[in-house]
């Protein structure tokens, strides 16, 4: 059977521009994250499939990369599940069966899990920030792969607004360093969404479907959402009613952090016998605060259409948009009750997650240089080089590198140019050259 070259469907390979590019932007995340005190974790690539199943990661839970049982285990639920002979055990109950654990598809499950299993051993509030690969058998796109990068902070312990307010201006400041201006964070509570549902006479078994067809709202608009909540079901007088709640406060109406308050007072004030004031005490606060702090040229905007996918958000949640991308680059929000599954106790949780590789993805498209990274130098020597010649290149190169410069020793090919053209694409300016029948 031949080799295969190419990577696995929905994996890549990292050239060296881009790894460049991935080195100094990690670099950069844990030196900014670590000045507002976060600490750096990390939780193993494999979870217990019982973890990964537990209706915590909405859609994500259906791109799980299974991992089987081994020996024994394995062979007695074949076994089992061989004698059961059953079209249903098949399609669900016993085919569970035959795994143990998966790869994690997102860093919060885990970091809940690590947090309960060390809370005796860790500060609180704990501000920790985890970086590493995740998987999701889903479809490759742009931008998006099978296995990536997710670079996460959470604030664990800390039921107060200013974990929000700190994440938002640690996660901004970071992506003014790395050069983004003009994006914006799109701001919404969870409590918001449920409570304007309510007012309007959906069922709370319905809310799922509902935010479902409201998360569009930026592909298909106020009206499509309208129609598709018709065709779904729902009484006209409910729909019409939700869909007024939106008048007035559209993308084109909130485009800063005063008409963003203006907004959610609006709102609040509509659905306020569904809705604590407290929640939307706390929004304005975030906002107003972040506005008054931030480091970095962004847009703080309330938008009530943000859902965010995940099933386990309780408060507060945001999102990263940017138009050169077209779409979010990062998010999070808070997931007061994910710990209290593991340990029976309440524990306040905030996190946010940056699209590591999206990010990464743009700074190549706009050919982003590495500041800093010093003078890249060439040597080429021509090969068949004497001993005592090429042990005084080692001592020249030598000296170069204690002063800080990269120094790239390369045997001279037949085609120069060429092999120039190239090291000039990794950054290399300058080339000196060396032959054998010349001093130096």
């Amino acid at each position: 059977m031949a080799m295969k070259k190419k990577p696995v469907t929905g994996m890549k390979d990292i050239l060296p521009r881009e790894m460049e590019i991935r080195d100094y932007a990690i670099g950069l995340i844990k030196e900014t994250y670590k000045t507002f005190g976060f600490t750096s974790v990390e939780t193993p690539a494999v979870e217990h499939i019982e973890n990964l199943s537990s209706n915590q990661g909405g859609e994500n839970e259906k791109l799980i990369f299974k991992i089987m049982k081994r020996g024994d285990k394995l062979a007695a639920a074949a076994s089992k599940l061989v004698e059961s002979g059953s079209a249903d055990d098949l399609e669900g109950g016993l085919v569970g069966d035959l795994s143990d654990s998966g790869l994690r598809y997102d860093l919060t499950l885990p970091l809940s899990r690590y947090y309960s299993n060390n809370a005796n051993d860790l500060p609180s509030p704990f501000k920790a920030l985890q970086m590493g690969p995740v998987w999701r058998a889903d479809r490759p796109q742009r931008g998006r792969y099978r296995q990536f990068m997710q670079c996460d902070i959470d604030i664990l312990g800390e039921a107060d607004i200013i974990a929000e307010t700190e994440l938002i201006l640690a996660t901004t400041t970071l992506l003014g360093k790395l050069d983004f201006r003009n994006f914006s964070i799109r701001i919404n509570d969870r409590r918001i969404l449920k409570a304007m549902a309510a007012s309007c006479g959906f069922s709370e078994d319905s809310y799922d479907s509902v935010f479902i067809t409201l998360d569009k709202m930026d592909k298909i608009g106020l009206e499509g959402v309208k129609e598709e909540l018709l065709s779904s079901g729902y009484s006209e007088t409910s729909v019409e009613q939700y869909i007024d709640l939106f008048s007035g406060i559209s993308e084109g109406d909130v485009v800063d952090a005063e008409t963003s308050v203006a907004a959610l007072r609006k709102i609040s004030e509509k659905i306020s016998n569904y809705l604590d004031k407290e929640v939307a005490d706390n929004l304005e606060t975030i906002i107003t605060s972040v506005e008054g702090a931030k480091a970095a040229e962004f847009a703080l905007k309330f938008d009530p259409t943000l859902v965010r996918g995940m099933s386990y958000y309780t408060g507060p949640i945001f999102e990263i948009s940017m138009d050169e991308y077209g779409g979010s680059v990062g998010g999070g929000g808070r997931y007061d009750e994910m710990i209290g599954k593991f340990t029976g106790q309440p524990t306040p949780a905030v996190g946010f997650s940056i699209g590591f590789e999206r990010i990464v993805m743009l700074l190549l498209e706009n050919d982003f240089q590495v500041p800093g990274s010093g003078e890249k130098k060439a040597y080429l020597i021509e090969k068949g080089m004497p001993a005592e010649k090429m042990k005084k290149i080692l001592e020249l190169a030598g000296a170069e590198r204690r002063e800080g410069k990269i120094v790239n020793i390369s045997i001279m090919k037949k085609n120069k140019k060429f092999q120039k053209e190239k090291m000039q694409q990794e950054g290399y300016t300058d080339f000196v050259e060396f032959f054998t029948d010349k001093e130096f």
